[in-house]
């Protein structure tokens, strides 16, 4: 640090330098994001109540009710308007609650979780801290794991069972409905990651799109992870962790005296205000009527990205929601060819081409990466 500050426009001179580095998601170059462009209402929300700190929230009732408000909105969309949770950083996060409170609950010696493969890396890193052992279930040619194999699985030891409503790499589904009943029988604690897809299955429903249920209709789905900052149009970091029982946020309390809130019972002490401000911002701005246009626009890029890379002669998995994955004889060279002309693409872990169709990316941007990929292929 230096011995005397800068003023406000050389500190303004150096962030726009750092800036100008970064890729925007308005140039609709980035399919490789679950995270997009936030509403502008939600971005002023945020700075609006960035003082705000709901780790005391005796100090700040008004941004605590707020909070309140967005979590029974949220609950509401996943099928119980009375369930219980927080909005958290983001995914991981909530993930880790949801398991530290299956583990307080169940109380076994030697825990186990049973994930399918394609769970997201944040479920090792709560294995890791909460001293969980992590067991990973077989799935299927269609990505969703196999119930099948979760049941052979299930021993003394296990403390819950974790499904993913739109996994990271193809967007699929895992059958919750069937987890449900294995969890109900087994009398166990059944998860539902639905980072990603929590704030596009309940619209896929209603557009016409073949989406199961996932979510708090299902008796034995005990708690739901949903990032408002994905395709709920909220600033990262924003995430939230539901559960249908009260009960188990119980389960995680700590004394906290010395604060307006006797006890707590989040990961974090101090808890940014601005999140949660954010998300009631973008969740009253659109509406259920608003997110279902976002979705249907998000699926109409998806579909005509799908066509055209047909066309290409490229194979295209079939997509369950806005994330397209394909693949060419020579993936390594396009990827790198498509890199090179400025798209950000990610890859699965077979190393096929992914791309993530967020409401950033408009028709001309399909176009356009549709050229680039003709023209790459052409070279190859």
């Amino acid at each position: 640090m230096q011995e005397r500050g800068r003023s406000e426009e050389e500190v303004r001179s150096l962030l726009q330098e750092a800036k100008r580095r970064d890729l925007s998601y308005a140039s609709g170059r980035i399919l490789s994001s679950m995270c997009t462009s936030p509403l502008k209402v939600a971005s002023r929300a945020f700075c609006d109540f960035l003082e705000t700190n709901l780790g005391d929230p005796g100090l700040f009732p008004g941004t605590r009710e707020l909070e309140e408000r967005a979590v029974k909105a949220i609950a509401s969309l996943l099928g119980f308007a009375g369930a219980k949770g927080f909005i958290v950083s983001g995914g991981t996060e909530a993930n880790i609650t949801a398991l530290f409170a299956a583990r307080e609950a169940a109380k076994r010696s030697r825990p186990e979780v049973i994930v399918p493969e394609t769970a997201h890396f944040s479920f090792e890193k709560a294995a890791r801290m909460l001293k969980l052992r992590l067991i990973k279930a077989k799935v299927g040619e269609d990505s969703t794991v196999l119930v099948s194999d979760v049941e052979r699985r299930i021993t003394s030891s296990t403390v819950a069972v974790v499904g993913i409503a739109g996994n990271t790499e193809y967007g699929a589904v895992d059958d919750i409905a069937a987890l449900s009943e294995l969890a109900l029988e087994h009398g166990l604690y059944l998860h539902v990651d639905a980072a990603f897809g929590g704030f596009v299955l309940p619209f896929l429903k209603e557009l016409g799109f073949p989406a199961g249920e996932f979510d708090f209709s299902l008796r034995g789905v005990c708690s739901i992870t949903v990032d408002p900052h994905k395709m709920g149009l909220a600033p990262v970091p924003a995430g939230c962790i539901l559960f249908r029982d009260a009960g188990y946020l119980e389960l995680l309390q700590v004394e906290s005296p010395y604060l307006t809130q006797p006890r707590q019972c989040t990961l974090l002490g101090t808890r940014s205000g601005a999140s949660a401000a954010a998300v009631f911002a973008a969740l009253t701005f659109l509406g259920k009527e608003g997110y279902r246009r976002v979705v249907e626009r998000c699926m109409q890029v998806t579909l005509h990205l799908r066509e055209g890379l047909l066309s290409l002669g490229m194979r295209v998995h079939e997509p369950w929601m806005n994330i397209l994955v394909f693949d060419h004889p020579q993936r390594e060279a396009l990827a790198g060819e498509l890199r090179a002309r400025g798209w950000a693409i990610s890859r699965t872990r077979r190393g096929e081409i992914r791309l993530v169709i967020m409401p950033h990316v408009k028709k001309e941007h399909a176009e356009q990466f549709l050229r680039d990929v003709e023209e790459a292929a052409e070279v190859l």
